[in-house]
């Protein structure tokens, strides 16, 4: 479903990305783990086309992302998802659901908003919801699509336990998708994902989970 080859990149002449190669099949759930500032973002920012790239290839359920016919797969979740505080929750899943210029499914809004607890809430203007309310939300919006692949970056960050589990219990029961998560939790990624992309110094290595943390179980430093 995703896969990398070659792939570098490099700021200002520090090199973030060297020769980065990784593959994802369909339905797996792969953590992408390493230390603040290994290049997480990055890659993830490079496998949506958002930074430009020069060297190696990508390809999304077989299309290079260099053209415009992969962006159907996918749906993206970044770690602060920019809604509108003066819209209710009903109305920013509208909004953005309506972005791509089809009516919304009001059958599937509400679907999605029950599959994240926000059915009730959905009239409540978006400033009054919680950390954790807003990023069910968000999380609610991208299922809305209904892609086969789900991109998520860090989806529990700055979140207080009840708040980390009621996502992680979202994604865990998600059927038939491939995910790519970032995260630096350990605890999460064991729960809902099968394997393991460590970045460090610019490489990737993949593990399948157990043998990832028998190799680190003592940890990573952030």
């Amino acid at each position: 479903m995703i896969n990398i080859t070659g792939l570098s990149q490099a700021f200002k002449k520090k090199q973030v990305l060297d020769e980065v190669s990784l593959s994802i099949g369909k339905n797996e759930r792969c953590a992408l783990v390493g230390r603040n500032g290994a290049g997480k973002s990055t890659l993830i920012r490079t496998i949506l086309g958002i930074l430009p790239y020069k060297q190696g290839e990508i390809t999304i359920h077989g299309v290079s992302n260099k053209k415009q016919a992969w962006k159907s797969y996918v749906s993206y979740l970044p770690e602060k998802f920019q809604l509108y505080p003066n819209l209710t929750g009903e109305e920013n899943i509208r909004f953005f659901a309506e972005a791509s210029g089809k009516k919304a499914d009001e059958k599937k809004i509400e679907e999605k908003l029950m599959l994240v607890s926000l059915w009730d809430d959905r009239k409540k203007y978006i400033r009054e919801y919680s950390k954790g309310m807003l990023q069910r939300l968000g999380l609610a919006i991208i299922l809305y699509y209904d892609t086969e692949i789900i991109i998520l970056d860090e989806p529990t960050s700055g979140l207080d336990p009840i708040g980390r589990d009621e996502i992680l219990s979202i994604i865990q029961n998600l059927e038939d998708k491939t995910i790519l998560m970032a995260s630096h939790h350990f605890d999460e990624i064991k729960q809902v994902c099968s394997h393991v992309a460590f970045l460090e110094n610019g490489k990737i290595t993949k593990y399948a989970m157990d043998d990832f943390f028998n190799k680190y179980k003592r940890g990573i430093a952030q």
